[in-house]
Order: C-alpha cells, then structure tokens, then sequence
C-alpha cells in the first residue's frame, strides 16, 4: 500500500538537502559511488529496477542525486534507486549534486527516505515513525507537522508495535492487516491475544468478525461476577468509540449513573485521544 511521506525530506532538512544557486550538478564516476551506509532499507524489487533503468536508457537521469564526499569516492544521500539503475543501464557517469552532511543527518535521511517506498507495509511505517522520533527526540505531535500526517494515524500505527512480536510479524507479512492488529490492540486480557490470533488465521475471520469476538472476550469476566450481560446497543456503543478512537473502550451502566472507560498507553497518545474527541 502506497503511503507517501508528506510533505518530505525536506520538511525537515530544509537547508541542507534544498537546491541553491549555488549548487552545481557533477557527472561523477558510478563506479565511485556506494549506498548510504545507514539506510535501513536493503532490498529493492528487481523489476521497479529495471524499469527505471529502461527509463534512464531512454531519457537519461531526469533528477540528480544528493551525495557526499568521502575518503573513497562519494555516498548516496538521495537517489539509491537511480544509482542502482544506472549501474544496471552500464552507464559510467550520473549526474549529482555533492552536500556536506554529518553522520547524524545521513542516518535521519536514510530513515526519511525509508518512509517514501512505495511499497511499505504498516509495521515497516511504525518502525520509521518510532526512529525518527526516537533519532531527532521530537512528539508524535511534533512529527506529525513536519510530515504533514495526523497526529491519530501517526499514533494508531505506531501503536502496532505494541502488539506481541509474533503478531507484528504477521501483520508485516500480510497474513493479518492493519484493521486486525487495531482491533487486537482492544483485548483487554492479552493473554488471549494469541489463541484469538490463531482463531483469526484458521478461519480467515475478517476485521468485522474480530472485534464481535472481542467485544464477547472483553465481557466475560464480568458475566463470571454474576452480573447481567451487557446489553446490545452498549456492545455496538463500545465498537463505535474503540474504531473512531483506536484504542479499548468499555462501557458500564449502573443504576443510577453510568461509566465509560477509554484506555490509553502513553502521553501522547492520551493527546491524540484527546484531539480526536475534541473534533
């Protein structure tokens, strides 16, 4: 699924990657180019390869890259598809343009870039929204202006990673999807998230399904209480808040006055819950 950065790299780098007049596009020798040395991403689909590389045969390379001077030859910035390609087309020089930029802003950069794949799973998106934030030490908030993303869908993805390790993996591999791992994320005894895991993939339940499992799962201690079961139109009130707020909601009526209890797991996350009610 297609995500996209925002509004990019240079939401955050403004300076350093911007072109300037000043800025002057080299032909260096591919051979003396070599990847970012930080760039998470390893793998790159061979036949999105070598169409750019029919591209490059046929217009040439429309773009420069960004690259860095370095003891042996230069590192990519920017543009490791392109030089890819075009060690793939044999061609001896590509275009470039040469920064200056420290270890540190090449990691941010590896893991900007990252984002902009066009074929990054939810849990790959969490993991590079959790490093940068975890690299430049900024908020949800904060990140989520300067890619121009909601604060919501920033932390609903990265709340993926809360999920047991087995789980995070079958939702980066496509077995489960997002709204499956969002709904896990409701059960209230986490020891059942792995039986109800293995339930989900046996019989290939849907999202729908998941959460009326859930919502019964999420009732049964009390019903061992001896209190009444909860009735119908609470069960649907409960989905309704858990899928507009993303997070585990119950709701308890007494005699006289009624309770809703909404989970949150961090500050900011509480923030975004906070946000979404507000709306």
């Amino acid at each position: 699924m297609a995500r996209g950065l925002g509004k990019g790299i240079n939401a955050f780098f403004p300076s350093e990657l911007e072109e300037t007049r000043d800025d002057v596009i080299q032909e260096i020798p591919v051979n003396e180019c070599r990847p970012n040395p930080y760039q998470p991403r390893k793998t790159f689909r061979a036949d999105a390869i070598e169409e750019l590389k029919d591209s490059i045969l046929e217009y040439g390379i429309v773009q420069p890259l960004i690259v860095r001077k370095s003891i042996k030859g230069y590192e990519i910035i920017v543009g490791e598809r392109r030089f890819r390609a075009a060690k793939e087309a044999e061609l001896a020089t590509l275009p470039a343009v040469v920064k200056d930029l420290t270890d540190d802003k090449m990691m941010e950069v590896a893991l900007l870039e990252n984002l902009q794949r066009e074929d990054l799973t939810a849990i790959e998106e969490a993991h590079a929204y959790q490093n940068l934030m975890n690299e430049l030490g900024i908020t949800q908030d904060e990140l989520s202006r300067r890619l121009g993303k909601s604060r919501s869908h920033i932390a609903n993805i990265v709340r993926l990673l809360s999920l047991p390790e087995q789980v995070v993996a079958y939702i980066n591999n496509g077995e489960l999807s997002m709204g499956h791992g969002r709904a896990l994320l409701g059960v209230t005894d986490k020891e059942q998230v792995m039986p109800l895991v293995n339930k989900i993939l046996k019989e290939k339940l849907n999202v729908r399904q998941v959460e009326e499992l859930i919502v019964k799962m999420n009732d049964k201690p009390a019903k061992k209480k001896g209190k009444p079961k909860k009735d119908i139109f609470l069960q649907e009130r409960e989905t309704v808040l858990r899928e507009r707020l993303g997070t585990a909601v119950s709701i308890n009526r007494g005699k006289r006055k009624g309770k809703i209890e909404i989970e949150f797991y961090s500050n900011d996350d509480l923030e975004r819950i906070l946000e979404t009610l507000d709306k």
